[in-house]
């Protein structure tokens, strides 16, 4: 899948209600919300142990393998019921997550 194509699935998904799963290498099932993306990285947002303190993230798309969650529907009661996006990034977590 090319960066684009990774692109235009994870655009959708730029939401503050929703949250996607992110996978690391070495740790898994971790949820994020997406606030942006482009052709070369997605920034995300992780929920820290803190209220109201969240860590940003980015990452090159080259290292995600994007795909759907089955273990999850979305947020949005309004929305159509749908499983929720799975980010597979292919490297150890980020420090401080």
């Amino acid at each position: 899948m090319t960066n684009h194509e990774k692109a235009k699935l994870i655009e959708p998904w730029i939401n503050p209600a929703e949250r996607v799963t992110v996978d690391f290498n070495d740790v898994t099932g971790l949820n994020a919300e997406v606030f942006g993306c482009t052709e070369n990285v997605v920034y995300l947002l992780f929920q820290e142990t803190f209220p109201h303190m969240k860590e940003q993230i980015t990452i090159p798309l080259r290292a995600v393998q994007v795909e759907e969650d089955d273990t999850h529907y979305t947020r949005d009661p309004d929305a159509p019921l749908q499983w929720r996006l799975r980010l597979r990034v292919n490297q150890n977590r980020p420090e401080g997550i």
